[in-house]
């Protein structure tokens, strides 16, 4: 009984640690990085940064409100991806946009990624092919 009261308690605590980085990552997403209180960055690949400003408005607005997270695309309930559909001007986009959680320094994983102290974000848009 002891053994399942032990996991019981880890799994509530991943649970928790996984609700406190998700509220997190919108918080940066849904502010586009303006809410200084969770640093980061927003980078667009190529192929997204050569898109019409049309293009880039609808995908901005996209990821700012996106909130289909499922099983599927959120196993880890932290809220670190999404992926969204649109047409603009004849032409369709499947896009998917991941958040990835760095040190300080932006040079490995964060020791800490529920701490925005000791954690910075990378907000990356991407075609889908370019995942």
């Amino acid at each position: 009984m002891e053994k399942e009261t032990d996991i019981s308690n880890e799994v509530q605590e991943e649970t928790a640690l996984a609700a406190k980085i998700a509220e997190q990552n919108d918080r940066f997403r849904r502010t586009w990085g303006a809410d200084f209180t969770v640093p980061g960055q927003i980078v667009l690949t190529r192929g997204v940064a050569d898109l019409s400003p049309a293009a880039k408005a609808i995908i901005m607005q996209r990821v700012q409100s996106f909130d289909v997270f499922t099983e599927d695309n959120d196993p880890y309930g932290d809220h670190g991806f999404g992926a969204l559909e649109f047409e603009v001007a004849g032409n369709s986009y499947h896009i998917f946009w991941k958040i990835d959680l760095y040190d300080t320094e932006y040079h490995m994983g964060s020791d800490d990624p529920a701490n925005p102290i000791e954690t910075r974000r990378v907000l990356t848009i991407m075609h889908a092919s370019e995942y």
